[in-house]
C-alpha cells in the first residue's frame, strides 16, 4: 500500500506543471466568462441579457416593455455579431449564443414579436416595419413595430434574428398546381362594403406576397376576386388562405356565359317600347360589370373565381332532348324527361316517345341564360310543358287509328308549333321527331288481325295471279328456250342465203363466161363444121360414087357377100361351126348359113342407110 502511494505521489510531482494547463483547456470558457470575455462563433449571434444597472437613470425597463433600447436592465435589443467582446462581466451580463435562423427553400418564416406597440383595434397583424427582415430589433421597435403576429414574412435564407424579441415559425410556401387557380381569402384589410361578397382587385401587391402593399392600397379583407395562377408563392398563412381549384373549362361545342356576382353596377337601360314583354326580361351587361356578360367565352380554359363568377356552359351545337324513359343524352338536360302519356278521342290511353332537336346560337346564349338562369330551366320551364301539352291536345282530337295513320302529319305540325313557341325565347327549334308509340295491346291485336287478313287476301290474289300467269310463263319459257335455236336457224338461213347468192353470182359469172366462150366456140365450130361438112360431103359423095361403081360391077348380093367374107376373114370367124345338130338330129348347114348371111345383110343394109347409101333391093320372100 505504501508503495502504491509513493508511485502516485511521484507521478503527481512529475506532471504537476502540466495539470494547470489541462484544467485551463477544459475550463477555458468558464475562465473567459469569469474574465468578462465573450466569444461569438461564426454561425451564431449573442443575445444579451443585462442583469444589473448600478448607475444612471435607466435602471429598469418602462412598464410593458420587454426589450431594452437604452441600456436598461433586461433583454437587450442589440445582439452580438460573431467575434470577441470584453467587459461582459458575469455578474452583470448574461450572453446566450444563438445559431442563425435558416429558412429553407419552399418554406416561409412566420414572425411574431414579443414587444412593440399594441396592434390597433380591427387589425389582426402587426404592420410591416423596415427592419432588415427582422434582423434589426432596434429598428423594429424604434420605428413603431407592433406586438404580435406580423404581416411580413421571412423568405428563404439565413438571418441573424434576435429570438428574445421575435419567434419564427416555419410554414410551407403556397403552391398552385398546373391547370388550377388559387382562391384567396385575406384576414387583413378594410371591411367589405355592404352588399359585396368579395374584394375588388388591388394593384401592386405581387399577388398577395406583399401583404402590406395590399392593405395600404385599399385591399379588403375576406374573399378576393383576383386569383393566383399555377406556381409557388411566399404568402403569409396568417394573412391569407388559399384554396386551389380547377380552372374553368369551356368545352368544344359550347360557349361559356359568365354571370358575375361582383363588379360595377351597370346603368339601367331604358326599355324599348317596341320590345315584347319577353324581351324586356333580358338584361345583359358588358364584361367587368355585375350581371350576365354580353360576350361569352369561347372554348378554352379560364382562371375564373368560381365564388365570384359563374360560367354556364351553353351548347352551340344541336341539342337532342328525349321524352323517353331511361334514355338521356350526355348533356343530361333531359334526364328528368319521361315518355308522354296521352289519351285519344276514343278513350284509349297510350305512351308516346318524342325527340326534340334545338339550337342556341352563340350570340343568343347570354340572352337565354339571362332569362332562364340555366339551360335546364329552359327545358323544364318551356320545352317540357310546350311539347307535352301539344301532343296531349293533338291526341284528344283524334282516335288512335287516325293518329297512327297520320303520324307524319302530326310530326310536321308539332315541328311548326314548337318553332313558333321557341322563337320568342331566342332558341331555334330544328326538328321534332315522334319515336315509339305504345298503343293499347287489345287495339293492336285487332289491327294486327285485320292486317293479317288483308295480307292473306293479297297473298291469295297474288297466288291466283301467279297461277293465271303460269301458261304465259310456260310459253315464255319455251319461247325463251327455243329462241336460241330460232336465232341459230335464222343465222343459218342467212348464211345459206348468202352462200347461195354467192354461188348464184358465181354461176352467173361462170354462165356469162361460158356463154361468151360458147359463143366463141360455136362460131369456131360453125366455121369448122361448115368446112368439115363440105369436106365430108365431098368425101361421101366420092365414096358413094365408088360404092355405086362396085355394086354395079358385081351386083348388090355379090358386093354384100364380098363384104361378109372380108369381115369374117378380118375377125377370124369360122363361117361354119364344127358341129351342128338340128331338131331332127340332122345337120342343116345350108339353112344356118342362109340365116347368118341374111343377118349380116340386114346389118350391112342398116349401116349403109346410116351412112347415107341407098338401100339394097329387098330380096323377095321364097
Amino acid at each position: 500500500m505504501n508503495d502504491q502511494t509513493d508511485v502516485i505521489l511521484a507521478a503527481l510531482r512529475s506532471w504537476w506543471p502540466v495539470i494547470p494547463i489541462v484544467i485551463a483547456l477544459i475550463l477555458w470558457r468558464q475562465i473567459l466568462w469569469l474574465l468578462g470575455i465573450q466569444i461569438v462563433p461564426q454561425n451564431g449571434i449573442g443575445i444579451v441579457n443585462k442583469k444589473l444597472v448600478l448607475f444612471g437613470d435607466h435602471r429598469a425597463l418602462p412598464d410593458g416593455k420587454l426589450i431594452a433600447l437604452a441600456g436598461e436592465a433586461g433583454m437587450q435589443a442589440d445582439t452580438l455579431a460573431p467575434g470577441i467582446y470584453f467587459g461582459y462581466w458575469p455578474w452583470q451580463f448574461q450572453v446566450t449564443v444563438q445559431k442563425f435562423i435558416t429558412v429553407d427553400q419552399g418554406m416561409v418564416g412566420v414572425v411574431e414579436a414579443r414587444d412593440g406597440i399594441p396592434i390597433p383595434a380591427g387589425r389582426v397583424l402587426g404592420k410591416a416595419i423596415e427592419c432588415d427582415s427582422f434582423q434589426s430589433a432596434r429598428a423594429f421597435l424604434a420605428n413603431g413595430g407592433e406586438r404580435g403576429p406580423q404581416i411580413a414574412v421571412v423568405p428563404p435564407g439565413t438571418y441573424r434574428i434576435n429570438t428574445s424579441l421575435f419567434t419564427v415559425q416555419m410554414a410551407p410556401a403556397t403552391v398552385i398546381p398546373d391547370n388550377q387557380v388559387g382562391i384567396v381569402t385575406t384576414r387583413e384589410g378594410q371591411p367589405l362594403p355592404s352588399g359585396d361578397i368579395a374584394g375588388k382587385p388591388i394593384a401592386d401587391h405581387n399577388l398577395y406576397q406583399d401583404a402590406q402593399k395590399f392593405v395600404d392600397n385599399g385591399g379588403f379583407k375576406g374573399l378576393q376576386v383576383q386569383v393566383i395562377l399555377a406556381g409557388m408563392y411566399y404568402l403569409n398563412p396568417l394573412f391569407a388562405t388559399v384554396q386551389g381549384t380547377d380552372m374553368t373549362e369551356v368545352p368544344i361545342g359550347y360557349v361559356g356565359v359568365v354571370v358575375a356576382y361582383v363588379g360595377e353596377e351597370a346603368p339601367q337601360q331604358p326599355s324599348d317600347p317596341s320590345a315584347s314583354p319577353k324581351e324586356r326580361q333580358i338584361r345583359v351587361v358588358e364584361r367587368g360589370s355585375k350581371g350576365v356578360w354580353r360576350l361569352p367565352y369561347d372554348p378554352g380554359k379560364y382562371p375564373i373565381n368560381p365564388y365570384t363568377h359563374k360560367v354556364e356552359n351553353v351548347p352551340t351545337t344541336n341539342i337532342v332532348l328525349n321524352w323517353a324513359n331511361n334514355k338521356s343524352e350526355a348533356h343530361e338536360l333531359d334526364k328528368n324527361l319521361s315518355t308522354i302519356k296521352v289519351r285519344s278521342q276514343d278513350g284509349f290511353t297510350f305512351n308516346l316517345d318524342v325527340s326534340q332537336i334545338i339550337h342556341v346560337p352563340r350570340e343568343n346564349a347570354p340572352k337565354v341564360i339571362a332569362r332562364f338562369g340555366t339551360m335546364l330551366n329552359l327545358v323544364t320551364q318551356v320545352l317540357e310543358p310546350s311539347i307535352g301539352n301539344y301532343f296531349r291536345n293533338a291526341a284528344q282530337e283524334s282516335d288512335v287509328i287516325a293518329f297512327l295513320a297520320k303520324r307524319a302529319d302530326r310530326q310536321k305540325a308539332a315541328k311548326d308549333h314548337i318553332q313558333e313557341a321557341l322563337a320568342g325565347y331566342d332558341v331555334q327549334a330544328v326538328d321534332t321527331l315522334i319515336g315509339d308509340i305504345a298503343t293499347p295491346p287489345e287495339l293492336m291485336k285487332t289491327l294486327t288481325d285485320r292486317k293479317i287478313a288483308e295480307q292473306e287476301i293479297a297473298t291469295y290474289n297474288q297466288q291466283r295471279a301467279a297461277q293465271d300467269a303460269r301458261p304465259t310463263l310456260a310459253e315464255s319459257t319455251a319461247l325463251a328456250d327455243t329462241k336460241a335455236q330460232v336465232v341459230d336457224s335464222l343465222r343459218q338461213v342467212e348464211i345459206r342465203t348468202n352462200l347461195a347468192n354467192a354461188k348464184i353470182a358465181e354461176a352467173k359469172g361462170d354462165a356469162q363466161s361460158k356463154t361468151i366462150n360458147a359463143e366463141a366456140d360455136a362460131r369456131v365450130y360453125q366455121v369448122t363444121g361448115e368446112g368439115e361438112a363440105k369436106k365430108t360431103l365431098a368425101v361421101g359423095e366420092a365414096e358413094a360414087a365408088v360404092l355405086q361403081k362396085k355394086v354395079e360391077a358385081v351386083g348388090q348380093q355379090g358386093y354384100v357377100a364380098m363384104q361378109v367374107a372380108d369381115f369374117l376373114a378380118t375377125n377370124k370367124i369360122a363361117l361354119v361351126p364344127n358341129f351342128l345338130v338340128s331338131a331332127g338330129g340332122e345337120a342343116k348347114s345350108g339353112m344356118l348359113v342362109d340365116a347368118f348371111l341374111g343377118s349380116l345383110l340386114a346389118k350391112e343394109a342398116g349401116l349403109a342407110r346410116a351412112a347415107g347409101a341407098p338401100p339394097a333391093a329387098e330380096k323377095p320372100a321364097s
